[in-house]
């Protein structure tokens, strides 16, 4: 999807930014840091920016409460927030204190340009922007403004950009792990054919890029069927799949079209594996009627593992976020959202240590990290723009008796081809 900027309703947000900037300076209230986008040094020697002042240091979420991740949102929300709160116990980052601005957009990509235009000039980083189509019409604004961004959202037109990381894998990367899965452990063979549910946009085109290719290489056949994230009622794409006869089926959507998809082909009799992207599965749905097929039928393709893990860092994560919000359903956003929190800090602290937190240096910092481990997962490199953070895959499926409603069915691996993929795109 390429950019789009709606210019009035821009030009009259960042007017109104300009005057808002002009009456605080009018009282004797702006920031240094945070009205322009020069840089000054801060009484510890340490060069400051946009976001950054001698006490705090501002990070912007980009986020979606109200649209269809809603439910995604809030658990990255409150996960990076959790994160804020312990670093500021431990005294902060750099000696300042963590603050997060949270605009929602609802997934409106309009919304989305104006609440960064709303916060842009008081930020240094974004450590959560959801969703593709989103993040591709602010791409060069957070180019220009050189804003460390880390999307939740993992379309392959993302890389390639200094200031913009994808966390873990791609789309493609994911499928064609979910296409090795099936051929491993399903029973799929050469000339069988596959359906493929995907979002129109950045999301399902680079999905449906990795599952062709992996597809191929395997001699199968995909059954493509474009949806809109207003879909919710998948009837008429499962009859069409029943008909092309399809062994399997990917899904590149959100939690609603995955129980819409599983429940009415379990309904039908289309009992066949079901694999889908992380964005795709979601606890609340082991509560609704189509639970009972989800577990039968749904596995779920990762960069990151269930939250259900015994991995020590995850199980840390879970103890604290049930202690800071008794009650909160710990799903994979948990996770992906203080990951993420977590990889910022460590560009922050890497910037600190250069002695600077200005913007474009706290991107060089972030850059000149290859081998990136919090314990939450596979490492990560940042070094090369062009490639995806990391090439392995999790897989897990559906428990309802598992915190976060999943268990991990297969750890960390790089699903062959994957390199071999990578190099044809480079």
């Amino acid at each position: 999807m390429k950019s789009t900027h709606h210019t009035a309703p821009r030009v009259r947000t960042l007017l109104a930014t300009a005057l808002a900037a002009l009456l605080l300076a009018g009282t004797g209230c702006s920031s240094k840091a945070g009205s322009s986008g020069s840089t000054d040094d801060s009484a510890d020697g340490i060069k400051t920016g946009p976001g950054v002042t001698a006490k705090t240091i501002r990070l912007g979420a980009l986020t979606d409460l109200t649209g269809p991740y809603a439910t995604l949102g809030k658990s990255i929300v409150q996960a990076q927030q959790m994160w804020a709160d312990e670093v500021n116990a431990r005294g902060g980052i750099c000696d300042r204190r963590i603050e997060i601005v949270v605009k929602d957009h609802g997934y409106d990509v309009q919304k989305a340009v104006t609440a960064y235009a709303d916060i842009s000039t008081d930020v240094v980083a974004l450590p959560q922007v959801i969703g593709s189509p989103v993040v591709a019409a602010l791409l060069d604004d957070i180019e220009r403004d050189k804003v460390l961004t880390f999307p939740q959202a993992w379309a392959a037109s993302l890389l390639d950009r200094d200031s913009v990381q994808v966390l873990g894998t791609t789309y493609d990367i994911d499928m064609i792990a979910a296409v090795d899965f099936l051929t491993r452990t399903k029973g799929l063979a050469k000339g069988d054919t596959i359906g493929h549910v995907y979002f129109e946009g950045d999301y399902g085109a680079n999905a449906l890029e990795g599952s062709k290719w992996a597809a191929k290489k395997a001699g199968l056949k995909v059954a493509g069927q474009k949806i809109k994230a207003t879909d919710t009622d998948l009837s008429a794409q499962v009859s069409a799949l029943r008909k092309e006869g399809v062994k399997a089926i990917l899904i590149s959507a959100g939690p609603a079209q995955t129980a819409s998809l599983v429940g009415v082909a379990a309904s039908r009799g289309l009992k066949v594996p079901v694999v889908s992207s992380a964005p795709g599965y979601a606890p609340q749905l082991m509560k609704t009627p189509a639970a009972p097929a989800l577990a039968a039928m749904l596995n779920v393709v990762s960069a990151v593992p269930a939250v259900s893990s015994d991995v020590a860092g995850v199980r840390k994560m879970v103890a604290a976020y049930k202690k800071k919000y008794p009650g909160a359903l710990v799903d994979s956003g948990v996770l992906s959202g203080y990951n993420a929190a977590q990889l910022m800090g460590t560009d922050l602290k890497k910037a600190c240590e250069n002695g600077s937190l200005a913007r474009e240096d706290v991107v060089k910092a972030h850059r000149s990290q290859s081998s990136v481990d919090v314990g939450l997962g596979s490492p990560q490199n940042f070094s090369d723009k062009a490639r995806p953070a990391s090439t392995s895959t999790y897989v897990y499926k559906p428990d309802a008796k598992a915190v976060g409603a999943a268990v991990n069915v297969e750890n960390a691996h790089i699903a062959p081809g994957v390199k071999q993929y990578l190099d044809s795109r480079d």
